[in-house]
This record gives structure tokens, sequence and C-alpha cells, in this order.
């Protein structure tokens, strides 16, 4: 007879969850119940998890409905033991010696008691299990409320379980009162403010059914995908574009039951604002989705996502409330781009003085000084970097963050200065540099686009690491306060994809000596070159390829060293790359045999007057006539010449017995293969690759 199973529908409804974590909470609560049901053997089908502002909920699809008996077994004395031992083991089990099994194993024949343990019911178990999860939900941030010590990350209201179209006895401690299961749900908070019977739920569609009609989208990824497609055709009814990302309209889906959208209108006169100070005040700080025209130009008309259901009279006065709260918003930033602008940015640089980067690092007028001069050192490496141009920009760069405009957007940071430097007269090359430094800001930002621009932003970065390293405040763990590995991870994008070939060493040992510090911290280079082999393994380079190009820290040309990772990974595809391979993990086990006897029986060199096969002479030659080792020589040459090696070495393996009866021939062949060990040590670690 097939195992009975029932589906189980788990509903929190409490205040709105803040909208970015949302997404987070839906997933940790399919994996916590996910862990917790096969903790307790409990088999089950597809889970569904749902979220909106006031609703979180996971539906898990036929869960066993008792558990699978079990036999509990228990290791006793052998059957020849002395009685007494025997009667303490039936004692410890509560069995009688009938009951005992006697059973053969390789150390000799023993009793086992066995004993059949009947699963328990799904309906027993589930209170615990739901009490447990949700008293220890990992939310990032947590309160409690009135007399309770029960956290949650906001008042939570009811806890409904379904289980098997049935409801569920159970109650969570509060920690100070109780808060009973239940089977109703709630609808809309404004529109639908109506309790709704779960008990006829039969499906995940069901449910999300039900939770529709009352107003309530709860499936996260609809009511996204509503708002996408109803900006996208207002867009195209207005002959626009939209311009707010994806993430940006998620963030706004978290904080609406039921979507409606409608249209805005931006006032002329703030039309003359960057477009950057428009997009910062509508989609930032309001949450509306902002259009652009098919030219790229910013649009006056922006969609706003109200919580109501449509109305005319309603919606007219949304709208006319939420365009006069942008009104004042913008008239903010004019009153900034304003007075910001009768300032040459030079003359905000002073004010820096008086704010701290950090402890024992100085200020922001310290940092905008070593700026200068670390731009102009890195400037010299591009090619097509003016210096005078980079110094210039990376003195300026941190000036806008003491306008009133930064003060009040200070996602605006270093793009505002790129304005201001341009209204100021500065080198037109030298804002573009100061408005793109921070660039790149994550995995999906794009490099600046200019060779100053690359510089400054190298100079800024490469300042933060070795300040931060240099007073002890490194990351730990997964702690980074200070984002140090996204600093990192932009220095090789930008050394990488700006195809930038330099010391990183002695960059960072400039930097050091303009903070003051007699050196760099020690663990700074390792850790921006572990960063390095994150980056290149997720470009789909085997980790054990990354470890054999990079080797053990000689080189610190990032651009080179990832440069060597893409040529040997191409290499090793290659025919003549798989058997070279071969060829030195067979080379490579007959020298470590015979270090493990004697670390001097041969040398890395030969005796040619002792060859006594001419596959010997044929591999010595081909040894010889390699270019000299270099680890900062182009890796794909030197592939292409230590790829020539394969042949010779095939024929070596075919035609030479290495192990001869003569010891000074049998040594002389080995030191061949040592000369085949270090050659291909000299190109690249084929040590760390793994069979």
């Amino acid at each position: 007879m097939a195992d009975k199973t029932a589906d189980l529908l788990i509903e929190i409804i409490c205040e709105e969850i803040p909208a970015w974590m949302q997404a987070r909470s839906a997933f940790d609560l399919a994996r916590l119940f996910a862990d917790a049901l096969a903790a307790a053997n409990l088999v089950h089908g597809q889970m569904h998890s749902f979220v909106a502002p006031r609703h979180l909920a996971l539906y898990v699809e036929g869960v066993l409905a008792q558990q699978q008996d079990t036999i509990s077994e228990k290791r006793g004395p052998r059957v020849d033991a002395p009685g007494q031992a025997i009667n303490g083991f039936l004692k410890s089990t509560g069995l009688t010696r009938e009951q005992l099994i006697a059973e053969k194993t390789p150390k000799g024949t023993f009793l086992f008691a066995r004993t059949k343990m009947k699963g328990a019911a799904t309906a027993t178990l589930l209170p615990a299990m739901i009490c447990d999860i949700l008293a220890n939900f990992p939310w990032p941030k947590s309160q409690r409320w009135g007399t309770n010590s029960f956290r949650w990350v906001r008042p939570m209201h009811r806890v409904n379980v379904l289980f098997g179209a049935a409801s569920l006895e159970g109650a969570l401690d509060m920690g100070g009162a109780k808060l009973p299961f239940t089977t109703v749900s709630r609808g809309h908070y404004f529109d639908a403010p109506v309790d709704l019977d779960l008990s006829g739920v039969g499906s995940a569609n069901d449910y999300v059914a039900l939770l529709r009609g009352a107003h309530v989208i709860v499936d996260q990824l609809e009511r996204i995908d509503m708002i996408r497609q109803g900006a996208a055709e207002l867009a195209t009814r207005l002959g626009c574009d939209l311009k707010t990302k994806d993430a940006n309209i998620a963030e706004t889906a978290g904080l609406v039951e039921h979507p409606h959208l409608l249209v805005g209108t931006i006032e002329d006169r703030f039309m003359s604002l960057p477009p950057e100070v428009l997009q910062s005040s509508i989609e930032t700080h309001q949450k509306y989705i902002t259009l652009q025209a098919h030219d790229g130009s910013f649009s006056p008309y922006f969609v706003v996502v109200s919580n109501r259901l449509s109305d005319d009279e309603r919606d007219a006065v949304i709208l006319a409330g939420n365009q006069r709260v942008l009104r004042a918003r913008l008239a903010d930033a004019e009153f900034f781009w304003i007075e910001d602008g009768s300032i040459p940015l030079a003359d905000f640089l002073p004010h820096l003085a008086n704010v701290a980067f950090y402890e024992r690092l100085g200020t922001l007028y310290d940092k905008s000084l070593r700026l200068e001069k670390l731009a102009a050192d890195i400037a010299a490496a591009i090619p097509g970097a003016d210096e005078i141009i980079a110094a210039r920009a990376g003195l300026l760069a941190k000036a806008d963050l003491a306008t009133g405009m930064v003060s009040e957007f200070p996602e605006l940071q270093g793009i505002m200065g790129g304005y201001y430097a341009k209204g100021a007269g500065e080198d037109a090359a030298a804002a573009e540099a100061i408005a793109v430094h921070y660039r790149p800001e994550g995995p999906d930002d794009s490099l600046p686009a200019t060779a100053e621009g690359l510089a400054v932003a190298l100079a800024d970065k490469i300042d933060t690491l070795v300040g931060f390293f240099g007073v002890g405040a490194r990351p730990t763990g997964s702690k980074d306060p200070f984002a140090l590995r996204r600093a990192a991870l932009g220095v090789i994008r930008i050394l990488i994809e700006g195809n930038i070939s330099l010391s990183l060493h002695g960059v960072l040992q400039n930097a050091a000596v303009y903070y003051g510090f007699t050196t760099i911290d020690d663990e700074l280079l390792p850790f921006i070159r572990e960063r390095l082999r994150v980056n290149l393994r997720d470009t789909g380079i085997a980790h054990d390829v990354v470890a054999a190009a990079l080797g053990n820290g000689e080189l610190d040309d990032i651009c080179l060293l990832a440069d060597r990772a893409t040529a040997l990974g191409n290499f090793l595809c290659s025919e003549n790359g798989a058997g070279l391979v071969a060829c030195w993990r067979r080379a490579t086990s007959i020298l470590k045999f015979e270090e493990s006897k004697d670390k001097k029986a041969f040398a890395s060199e030969t005796d040619p007057s002792l060859f006594v096969n001419s596959a010997e002479t044929e591999l010595h030659a081909a040894l010889e006539a390699l270019p000299k080792a270099s680890t900062d020589a182009d890796l794909g040459a030197a592939l292409i010449s230590l790829g020539g090696m394969r042949a010779p070495i095939d024929r070596f393996f075919d035609e030479v017995v290495v192990n001869d009866d003569n010891p000074s021939i049998r040594s002389n062949r080995l030191g061949l293969l040592a000369m085949v060990r270090e050659k291909m040590l000299g190109v690249a670690d084929f040590s760390k690759l793994e069979g």
C-alpha cells in the first residue's frame, strides 16, 4: 500500500516586511523546512514559497503523513560472554534473552538487540518544528514588541497552518503570550480587509488564487512582472522606453500587495537638472519608475506604483500627492545644484580637512593629496594617460563630498564632482575621470572609459586597500565592513579588462609611502592574488590551472597573470598540452620515487657522453634548445616551445629504460628527466595540476 501523504501550508501574516528582505525570507523559509523535514525523515514533494509585504508563506506538496518505521539496533556482548555481562545488556535494553539475535561478525558472534520503532504521525511533529523555525528565523534585523521576548522582522499577527486540508493544533510561544495556529488569512490591507478561510485550499495555485481574489498578489515574481509589463506598456504609449533597472522594479514590487500604475510628469523647470539627479530623486528616493526617450534622453514622465485598486477620483489624489512630494525633492536638488555650481570645485577641497577618512588614516583632505600623487604614478604605466590630468583629477576626486548636493544625495558622489569640475573650467578629461573614479562598483558595473579615469579609479581603490590593511582593518570571515574585497576585485578588473601591465607591489609600496607606512601589509598582496584566483575561476578556468599559472607569488603583474592562466588553459586543452601533462606525470612519478630513496641520487643535469640511445640525444637537444626559463616571458610562446617537447619525451619513454643496470647511465637518465621537470616548472607550476 502506498504511503499516505498530505500537503502542508504555512502562512505568517505580519506588518510590512522590508522590501530588501522579502526574497531572502521566502528562500530561507523553504530551506529551513526542507532541512527540518529531512532531519525528521519525512519525504515531501515540491515546495512553493511566497512573499508579499504582509504575507510570508510556504506550500509543501506530498509530505508523508507518518514517519517510516525504523529498526533500532544495539550490539551487545559475545554469545559466550559471562552471564553477568549478558544480564547487564538485557537490563539496558529491556528485552529477554530469547529476544536477542546472535549474529556472526568478522570479530566473532555477538548478541544484538533489534527494536522496531514505529514512526510518529507528522501532525504531532509539525507544531514543534514550526515553532523552532520561526523562533530562530535568520532575519538580518528583527525586533520585539509589547511585553513579548519573541523576535520577528515586524510585529506578527497570525500563524496559519493547514496540513492535509485540516487545521493543526498548536501555538507559537511569544515569550509572554501564545499565538495559536489558525487557518484564517487576510486580504488587502486597504481594499479587502477581510478574513479568508484557508480550509478549502488544496494546492499552491488555490492559495495564490484565494489571495488574488482579495487583491493580494502573494507571488513576488508575478508582482514584479505586473509592474514591469505595465510600465513598459505605459512607456510605449508615451513614446518612451523603460529606464529603471529590474533590481529597482523588484524593490518597488516589495512595497505593494496589488500594484496599480499611474503616470506622473516632471515640471519643465526641473528638466535642466543633470539626469543623474533626476534619476536619484525619482527612482532612488521616491521609488518611482523612470522612463527615457528613444534617443536615451531623460523623459519628463515617470510611473508611480500605487498600492490601491483603480479609482479615478482616488488615483488623481494619489498622483497629486506624489507629484507634490517629488516637487519638493527636486526643488531641494535644484537649490543645491545652483548653490554648489556657484563655487569652483577646488574651493570645496579645504572643507575635507574636517572630515575623517578613518581612524589613523587621516582626513579626506589627506586622501586627496595621496590620490594626486598615486594617480600620477599609475598614469605613467597606462598608455595614453596624461599624468598631470590624472593628478589633478585625483586631487579633486573627493571634493564633491563637501557639496550640498552629495550631502543630500550621497549616491551621486563622484558624478556631481564631474559636473562641478566641468562647470568650473577644469580640463574635460579630468572632469570625466572624477565622475567615474568609483567604477567599477560591482560585477555588472562598467569600467572608466578614459585612461585618466582608469588611473584615478585604481588609485582610489589601492589607497583604500593599503590604508585599511595598514592599520589592521582587514576582512575577517564573512565580515567586510569597508568593502575591501570589492575594492580588490575592482583593481583586478581594471588591470585585466583595461589591459594595464604594471608591478602591483611597486604601486602598493608607493601608496604605503604616501601614508607614511614603512612597508605594505604582508597580507595585502596574497589577499589580492586570492581575489584574482576567484575571478579567474569565475571566468571558467579550472582551479588547478589557475594555481599552476599563478605559481607561488613571484609575479605581481595581474594582467600578465590573467593572460598566463588563459594561455595555460588553452594549451592544456590542445593535443600537445594533454600529452605533455601525461609525460610530466610519468617523469615526476619516477623522480619522486627515486628521491624518496636518496635525495642525491641524481642532479638536474646530464652528461651527453653517457647517452646510449638516440632518443636520449634527441630529448637533450630539444631541452637545450628551449628558451631560458623566465616567469615574466610570454607564456603563450613558452608553451608553444614546450609543446614541441612532447614528441621527444614520448620517444624517450617508448625506447629508453630509465632503470638501467649501469648506475652511471641510470643516474644520467634520471638527470635528463630532472631537466624536463625543471624546464616545465620554469614555464608554469605543473605540480598544481590535478589528475
